[in-house]
């Protein structure tokens, strides 16, 4: 039976995409709030933003090699600003901050529609609810769940840049089954990607994947439908779900008896 109900945050509860101009406007932004704390970086805007885009993909890279999610002051010094030789030490009073501004702010977001309905509703049938995010910023989750209204509904925000552990790996999920006290077979995860989302809720054993569309990612999960790898569910819009979770439960609790009323 399914007891809670976890989300993933980007592509999931929110979209992004990237207008013409956005990732030299980000990395002007980045120049000018480094210059405010006395670092000024030899680079234009245009270079930086080539820079950021492929520094951050190799290390999105290693990290999918890996699992482990680094602190924010190495993040930006051994990879996302590593030509420029900055240092950790030099980047630390910062580098929250540079992380905040990267998730918040490097892309458009908008978030989905009918997402505090859907909580709401899922909710009201007395499910657990709560969020399991790969970001970089410690921070700027919980800003999103504020600004969106739906903090209220969240009993646990685990975050990789928290537990330093990150999907697909099994150890992120299982600090929310602990944070819950639930066991595997009584959650449900709902992400936007098989590579991350619906392979992590195998890896960790949980009983349902449900994974709603985003076009955006589908360059992450290239590969991974010859692998075998498919959610339960497939969705376009987030108030699918509790009906999914209703027929779940439903044929959970029909299969529990026999005609006679006993267990199976």
């Amino acid at each position: 039976m399914i007891r809670a109900v976890l989300f993933d945050l980007g592509g999931t509860l929110h979209c992004a995409d990237n207008p013409p101009g956005r990732e030299i406007w980000f990395a002007d932004r980045l120049l000018n709030r480094l210059a405010d704390y006395g670092i000024c970086l030899d680079a234009t805007p245009e270079e930086l933003a080539g820079r950021l885009r492929v520094n951050a993909e190799a290390y999105k890279h290693e990290t999918e090699e890996s699992l482990l999610e680094l602190p924010p002051p190495v993040i930006w010094n051994d990879y996302y600003l590593k030509e420029y030789r900055i240092g950790r030490e030099r980047l630390a009073p910062l580098a929250e901050e540079l992380s905040f501004l990267y998730d918040y702010e490097r892309v458009r977001v908008m978030r989905r529609p009918h997402l505090r309905e859907t909580l709401e509703e899922l909710q009201s049938m007395g499910l657990h609810l709560g969020l399991i995010s790969n970001i970089i910023s410690t921070s700027v989750a919980p800003h999103f769940l504020e600004e969106y209204g739906i903090d209220g509904f969240m009993e646990c925000v685990i975050l990789s840049s928290r537990t330093g552990c990150r999907k697909p790996g099994a150890e992120i999920f299982r600090v929310a089954e602990r944070a819950l006290h639930l066991a595997p077979e009584e959650f449900a995860y709902v992400g936007d990607t098989l590579s991350r989302d619906v392979r992590g809720v195998r890896n960790a054993g949980w009983h349902t994947a449900i994974q709603i569309e985003n076009p955006s990612v589908a360059h992450r999960d290239v590969g991974m439908k010859e692998l075998g790898l498919a959610p339960d569910y497939k969705i376009r819009d987030l108030q699918e779900i509790p009906g999914i979770i209703r027929e779940i439960n439903q044929r959970g609790n029909s299969q529990q008896y026999d005609g006679r009323g006993n267990h199976p």
